[in-house]
């Protein structure tokens, strides 16, 4: 039993469940489990439904059955405190909850063809609180005319009329919503035949993830640092702001664990570090040195992200499918996988409205301009067009086949990268660049599209910009940026951004150590 509380939502007080390690999958299926159970203990066969909305359950019931559906969500909803609400038809005035406890509420629901009991959850923390979007809706199918078949009151994602008396069974709940991925992790559920099934967009291929992490307060990674000299190109390429670690990869873990929970397995890439509150004995974390990685170790200690990136293809076991991240990207809220991937394996990209410069590469480039103007004359020499967009920060989605035959088709340049210290002028961009056009123009990645926030910290209004996303919630995916912070703005920082990721992120992730 959840312990309930009494909290604002949205100005209104609400009754709140507060439930340990809470996720949103694990709130979708603790209310799709909730209606279900009630429905069957009320002696009522419900099924599943592969609704259109990733994040609220549906489940059908037979409508000559309403009575008893209504009896048994009235007791559900007043013993455990869930909100009523009708979806279909459509409110024509406010779309208000009513509390489910209360008998007259029931009377608004006596002729709707779709209604919703919502459960308000949070954390312990108290700081991220879900509530009507997974909201479990239950679905009257009418009878048709000749008795025999049941039609459905909306659309979704099977099948609109089904076999009046055809068995309900059990099967696995992860299609039914493309948050959980491919593999079983949910309790199963109760459905129709029918809406147990593999549809051509369901992806089924495993998907991975990589993080590049660094730890510059580290005294031995500073003495290898140190040991290098002479091979800076750029004031940004030795800024002791790309090396500060905030403990991002922490909270960048945990947006992974809220909002992708398909993910396989993580891999963290490092210069013979570990964070020191990893579980590396997790099944689901893997710490990778560059050591292991590396087709010719003996070009390391490399300190160049663009060198790390040539080489991220060759980890060993590293799933075909994979999403790069840098530890400063987040995931901000849940995600299908089906953003990053299509389901025939083509992978997406993310254009932003920069444009790199014309011309040849000179003394005015930055070390990332030069190295999208390496990339473009590459790939004008094999395709034709000049590439001029970069891509946004967000994470990139990859695939190690094509990465393979980036580095054979330029395996010079490639190896030039791979041994270039600290960013040059010779460098490659390999994962933020080079790979999405050269897929794209060889037909293995298409155009994609996400709701993204970039913040650079060295703003003077950090702490107000921050403050609207942590209130809004509303991008996809966002990315925390710092090259050029001075060392009075990093102390300042400190203040403002952790509170910040501790209230997005409250709930820690199965990767961090406990106690």
């Amino acid at each position: 039993m959840s312990e309930r509380i009494i909290l604002p939502v949205q100005l209104v007080d609400r009754t709140v469940h507060v439930h340990p390690d809470l996720t949103p999958l694990r709130v979708r299926t603790l209310n799709l489990t909730a209606v279900q159970d009630a429905l069957r203990a009320a002696g009522i066969d419900s099924f599943a439904v592969r609704a259109l909305d990733d994040r609220a359950p549906a489940v059908g019931v037979r409508a000559d059955q309403r009575a008893a559906v209504l009896r048994a969500l009235a007791a559900l909803a007043a013993s455990t405190g869930a909100y009523l609400s009708v979806v279909l038809p459509k409110p024509s005035g406010r779309d208000l909850l009513h509390d489910g406890g209360d008998a007259k509420a029931w009377d608004k629901a006596r002729e709707a063809k779709v209604l919703r009991l919502t459960w308000f959850r949070t954390d312990p923390a108290q700081t991220l609180v879900h509530g009507r979007d997974y909201g479990c809706d239950v679905e009257f199918w009418g009878t048709g005319k000749d008795g025999e078949r049941i039609w459905a009151p909306r659309p979704n994602q099977v099948t609109r009329v089904l076999r009046r008396d055809d068995p309900v069974v059990e099967a696995p709940a992860e299609p039914f919503t493309r948050l959980a991925g491919p593999r079983p992790v949910l309790p199963p559920l109760r459905t129709r035949p029918e809406m147990n099934t593999r549809l051509p967009e369901d992806i089924g291929f495993p998907i991975d993830v990589v993080y590049t992490w660094v730890d510059g307060t580290d005294p031995a990674w500073q003495r290898r640092r140190a040991g290098i000299t002479g091979e800076t190109y750029h004031a940004e390429s030795a800024s002791a702001a790309r090396f500060l670690s905030r403990d991002e990869l922490r909270y960048s873990l945990r947006s992974l664990h809220a909002n992708a929970p398909w993910v396989r397995k993580v891999w963290i890439v490092t210069d013979e570090q570990t964070p020191a509150w990893l579980d590396t004995a997790h099944p689901g974390v893997q710490v990778v040195s560059h050591k292991e990685i590396f087709a010719d170790p003996s070009v390391l200690p490399v300190f160049n992200s663009h060198a790390i990136e040539s080489q991220l293809h060759h980890i060993d076991g590293l799933a075909e499918h994979f999403l790069y991240f840098n530890d400063d990207m987040f995931i901000g809220r849940p995600l299908a996988p089906q953003a990053f991937f299509l389901a025939n394996g083509l992978s997406k990209f993310f254009l932003s409205q920069g444009r790199v410069p014309v011309g040849p590469i000179t003394d005015e480039d930055t070390p990332v301009d030069a190295a999208h103007k390496n990339n473009r004359r590459l790939l004008a020499g094999k395709f034709g067009p000049s590439t001029a967009q970069v891509f946004q920060h967000v994470p990139y989605a990859l695939r190690r086949s094509v990465l393979s035959e980036i580095e054979a088709e330029f395996p010079q340049e490639w190896a030039t990268t791979m041994a270039s210290r600290f960013r040059s002028t010779r460098d490659l961009s390999p994962l933020s660049n080079l790979y999405h056009y050269y897929a794209y123009l060889s037909g293995r990645a298409v155009p994609g599209s996400v709701k993204y926030g970039y913040v650079q910290l060295a703003v003077p209004d950090l702490a107000a910009r921050l403050s609207r996303a942590l209130a809004r919630r509303d991008w996809d995916a966002f990315c925390l940026n710092d090259a050029y912070s001075t060392e009075e703005q990093l102390v300042s920082q400190a203040t403002i951004l952790r509170p910040f990721l501790d209230g997005y992120f409250p709930v820690p992730s199965p990767y961090e150590k406990r106690g």
